[in-house]
């Protein structure tokens, strides 16, 4: 070997040495982007570029060790041809004097492999660590993307440029190695692009979504990267080698080689449209033109592209504004667009380009906190108390709604002393009293004018301010109102009432312009008074509910008494008054005139006609009214007519009256005949009843003696 061989290496190992250089400003200047703007995206690529700088390490060992090779080869050929070595006492010993062989030998058997295993578990470990890290839910967010985009085009420039001034010379046989260190640089082009393509977009069109999943794939191409080295390593132990052919490392990715080197991916597509066509396409003119004017085509496309940033479509649920150097403009025209008081409305709007002009729009955060770019869109302030975590769940007085409450400062309950106190009377009262309620204020608004509602505030502000002022409205409004309003009387009027408050207080914004939103609903939901207190709520509404259970009660009785006695309630009341005004119709003209018994019969006959008990007994006193007054006239009767016959024949009614006298006297009598010459007489007598005995089975038997 010649003294040129070892120049060739010496060069490739300067030239790892400025790679190795490269790949650290590339890593730092990442890295303290990262930190500085809080992007994740830029954090996992910090790592995946400084696992590049062990493989630019290994390159420059690998080269420097052939440099230390061929020169003790060379001087092993000198010594041989100078003779020195028949009286040199290592004649013998062969390869045993070629250290820098054995050492190259040494780093191409294990060092090399094991740099290629430590790279793909950094890879696979950090990228598996990072994707699983990250919920789905979760994206990346930066404020910084104007830098992300700028360093995102210097670290693609630089790398790319570098990458392929190393394909370049890795074309040489005794540089091929390099094409390891061509693929980590294109592998840092690709993190600036990625960088560079989510600024561009975040900055030009507000898209935001390679910022958001940045990591994802960041992640995802170093396990990609980690998973290759893996595979060439297994198929390097099963590929043919050539004698005295140098193996290629596992770290040389192949994919990146064809994006280090897109000549070669030229050449290969060129081949293949050749061999499916069976002629040679590439010699033809079209393809000679295309390939002559490739890159004014790219430059066409990236201007149009770029021209095409003047162009903004305003969707229908959106309003916004057109920056132009920072401040509020108006479009250059619009194609059936609306424009309002400085802001401009759905439809087709054409500004000057980009970064000269701008359009922004609010941002509303929706369901799952995912970011919908929306104007019209309703938005959520809670002016007191968050609401709870799980709607569906019934939470009581005594538990907590929510963390860290917000309780507010609201009068005592109203009632007669405490006007008194209120008034002056009854003297002042030494200790303040009042009551702490927590409630919940969801106040739902829509942006109606984008220019006031960008002024009035910084862009991170501007909810915190609208936040804080309708809380200090909720704290004034409630210190209005008594305990017993807010939870019981005054519900339903006060949202109605609070709305008119806070539209007040935000007219005053801009200078009386106002803040530029629309609230749509003002709602007063889960009040309650603080937890330790509920069970004195709970003990006197208890009270209440119970007062209202005897009133109910009393109702009930009455209710059912009067139906009792009168059939009904209405009735009952009607005979109620009538009784009132017979009483004083008898204390005003008596009781004997005639209008007071034709009031009293009025009154009678109701009663009757009621049906309850009153009329009952009414008609049943009357009914046994009539049944002895017939009774009476028909004793009378029977008198006049007994009166008749013994005026008629006085001796022989008496005879008969005497007779019907002593045959009822001696209906139940024994009567003993005797005959009259019977001198003494002795009788004995069994007074035993003849019919004392019945029959049990008889029973009928016995009723009449009962």
């Amino acid at each position: 070997m010649n003294q040129g061989d070892y120049l060739t290496y010496r060069k490739a190992a300067t030239t790892a040495i400025i790679g190795l250089v490269i790949q650290l400003i590339l890593t730092l200047t990442v890295f303290f982007y990262a930190r500085s703007a809080t992007d994740a995206t830029g954090g996992i690529a910090a790592i995946f570029l400084l696992s590049g700088v062990l493989v630019w390490g290994v390159l420059l060992l690998v080269f420097d060790q052939h440099r230390r090779e061929r020169i003790e080869t060379m001087e092993a050929e000198q010594l041989a041809v100078s003779g020195a070595a028949a009286a040199s006492a290592f004649e013998n010993t062969g390869d045993e004097m070629r250290v820098a062989a054995r050492r190259l030998a040494f780093m191409y058997k294990w060092i090399v492999p094991g740099t290629a295993i430590l790279l793909a578990l950094i890879n696979i470990w950090f990228g598996f660590a990072t994707y699983r890290n990250i919920e789905p839910g979760q994206i990346n967010t930066t404020d910084h993307a104007g830098w992300a985009l700028a360093i995102g085009i210097a670290v693609a420039v630089v790398g790319f440029v570098f990458a392929r001034f190393i394909s370049g010379m890795a074309k040489v046989d005794a540089w091929a190695n390099l094409r390891a260190g061509a693929t980590t640089s294109v592998a840092a082009a690709l993190v600036g692009v990625i960088l560079g393509v989510g600024g561009f977009l975040d900055l030009a069109l507000g898209i935001d979504f390679v910022i958001n999943y940045g990591p994802h794939i960041v992640s995802i191409g170093m396990m990609a990267y980690g998973a290759e080295i893996i595979l060439n390593l297994l198929l390097d132990i099963y590929r043919p080698r050539k004698p005295g052919e140098l193996p290629r490392p596992a770290f040389d990715s192949r994919f990146l080689s064809l994006l280090a080197a897109p000549d070669r991916i030229a050449e290969n597509v060129g081949e293949a449209v050749n061999y499916q066509f069976g002629i040679d396409v590439t010699s033809s003119w079209f393809y000679q033109l295309l390939s002559r004017w490739i890159l004014a085509f790219i430059a066409i496309a990236v201007g149009i592209g770029w021209l095409m940033s003047s162009l903004v479509v305003v969707e229908p649920h959106e309003r916004g504004l057109i920056l132009t150097n920072g401040v509020i403009s108006e479009p250059l025209f619009s194609i059936g667009g609306e424009q309002g008081d400085g802001d401009v409305g759905p439809g087709l709007h054409v500004k000057w380009p980009w970064p000269f002009s701008t359009y922004e729009t609010p941002v509303s955060v929706g369901t799952g906190d995912e970011e919908v770019r929306t104007t019209t869109g309703v938005r959520v302030l809670h002016l007191a108390s968050n609401p709870p975590s799980e709607d569906n769940k019934p939470i009581l007085w005594t538990e907590n709604h929510t963390r860290s409450e917000r309780l507010n400062i609201v009068q005592p309950e109203r009632n007669q002393d405490t006007e008194s106190r209120a008034n002056g009377e009854g003297g002042a009262s030494t200790v303040a009293e009042l009551s702490l309620v927590a409630a919940e204020v969801p106040m739902h608004y829509v942006v109606r004018n984008v220019k006031l509602f960008d002024q009035f505030a910084a862009p991170g502000q501007r909810e915190q301010v609208l936040r804080q002022v309708g809380r200090r409205v909720v704290t004034q409004y409630f210190g209005e109102l008594a305990i017993d309003e807010v939870l019981a009387t005054h519900r339903t009027t006060m949202p109605s009432e609070l709305k008119g408050r806070l539209e007040e207080a935000y007219a005053q914004f801009n200078n009386g312009a106002g803040a530029g939103i629309e609230i749509l609903f003002i709602g007063i939901n889960g009040v309650h008074p603080p937890t330790r207190v509920a069970p004195s709520f709970e003990r006197v509404i208890s009270a209440r509910q119970n007062r209202e259970s005897l009133v109910e009660e009393a109702l009930k009785a009455q209710i059912s008494e009067l139906a009792d006695v009168a059939g009904s309630v209405e009735l009952a009341e009607e005979i109620s008054e009538k009784l009132r005004e017979l009483d004083a119709l008898r204390r005003s003209v008596g009781s004997d005139s005639d209008e007071y018994i034709e009031a009293e019969l009025e009154v009678q006959r109701i009663l009757e006609r009621a049906g309850g008990e009153a009329g009952e007994l009414i008609l049943s006193a009357s009914a046994k009214r009539w049944v002895r007054h017939m009774s009476e006239r028909g004793l009378a009767s029977l008198l006049q007519g007994q009166q008749e016959a013994y005026l008629a024949a006085p001796e022989l009614y008496r005879s008969k009256m005497y007779f019907e006298a002593l045959l009822e006297a001696m209906a139940d009598a024994r009567v003993y005949l005797t005959p009259a010459e019977l001198e003494s007489l002795k009788v004995r007598l069994e007074l035993q009843d003849k019919q004392a005995g019945t029959t049990v089975f008889d029973a009928e038997r016995g009723a009449a003696s009962q």
